[in-house]
């Protein structure tokens, strides 16, 4: 019963923390924006090392007994691919988090105020993609070595890593800090606010998946009405569910920007910007029991 009400507590907390970030987003659309533009230049990125993996055939990590250099080449490949994705990803977020804090402060930003306050960190992104990348392959390499254990260790290390980099690219965009310090600064600020070892005590991605369902299931229902229906009504199923998950997928991107840009000036200036109630924020970050 306990883990039960513990469950439909932070159900129930994550859902006003999504309400604040809708709030925020319903003031100023245009943000969805930034997280389409990474959406597309991200397929760009993945469609441009695809293509070569798979008519070279070496989209699969080598073996033991291969050779030092097929190694050498297959993660020197997948390290770029890494590089490339942080930094499409850090860029458009940095952008999106520049937007947020300046819409919760009173401001009216544009997107091009965005895309500017990105562009002036642009040595700064591209230095935390490589470092975001680095460690990425570490883990990666870690997970290739030993199944099983190697998953266990590597998801153990993910964990912590993305806890400790949750403020970093707000310090890295706002304090135009370098990703070492802005790395460091995101735990220091974690601890700060919430104390040693802290855990979140939110999660936007169950919620999401379960409004994601719906367009699930119009998907399904579109391969299935094709062979019977015809591929016509199927098609138009199938592209009805294909364009809600995308729209959602773009709402939760835009959403968790705001929610991490709030969390950034409650840790920082100690008040709750916004629809974000200041218990909302407090309630975030919770010790590790």
């Amino acid at each position: 019963m306990a883990g039960g009400e513990a469950m439909f507590s932070k159900v129930s907390y994550t859902w006003q923390l999504m309400g604040a970030s809708w709030q925020v987003l319903k003031q100023d659309r245009k943000m969805l924006i930034f997280p389409l533009l990474s959406f597309v230049c991200c397929v760009a990125v993945l469609a441009s090392f695809a293509l070569p993996i798979i008519l070279t055939d070496s989209w699969h990590p080598p073996g033991g007994e291969a050779t030092a250099g097929a190694q050498v080449a297959y993660y020197g490949v997948l390290f770029l691919f890494y590089l490339c994705t942080y930094f499409v990803v850090t860029f458009f977020n940095a952008a999106l988090i520049a937007c947020a804090v300046k819409r919760m402060q009173g401001g009216d930003p544009t997107v091009g105020d965005g895309l500017r306050a990105a562009t002036a960190r642009l040595p700064l992104i591209v230095g935390w993609a490589f470092l975001a990348a680095t460690v990425g392959l570490v883990l990666r390499i870690i997970e290739d070595r030993s199944e099983k254990v190697g998953r266990l260790v590597a998801g153990l290390l993910g964990i912590a890593w993305s806890l400790a980099t949750f403020l970093a690219v707000p310090v890295l965009v706002l304090e135009g800090k370098g990703p070492v310090a802005a790395l460091k600064e995101s735990s220091s600020l974690l601890k700060q606010t919430w104390g040693e070892q802290v855990i979140g005590g939110f999660s936007f991605g169950v919620l999401f998946f379960l409004l994601a369902l719906p367009g699930v299931a119009l998907v399904l229902i579109g391969f299935v009405l094709g062979p019977t229906a015809g591929w016509v009504v199927g098609g138009l199923a199938a592209a009805a569910g294909a364009l809600y998950l995308l729209i959602a997928g773009l709402v939760q991107s835009a959403m968790e920007g705001i929610f991490r840009a709030a969390l950034y000036l409650y840790a920082r200036e100690r008040r709750a910007p916004g629809a974000f109630g200041r218990d909302m924020l407090s309630s975030a970050m919770q010790p590790r029991g």
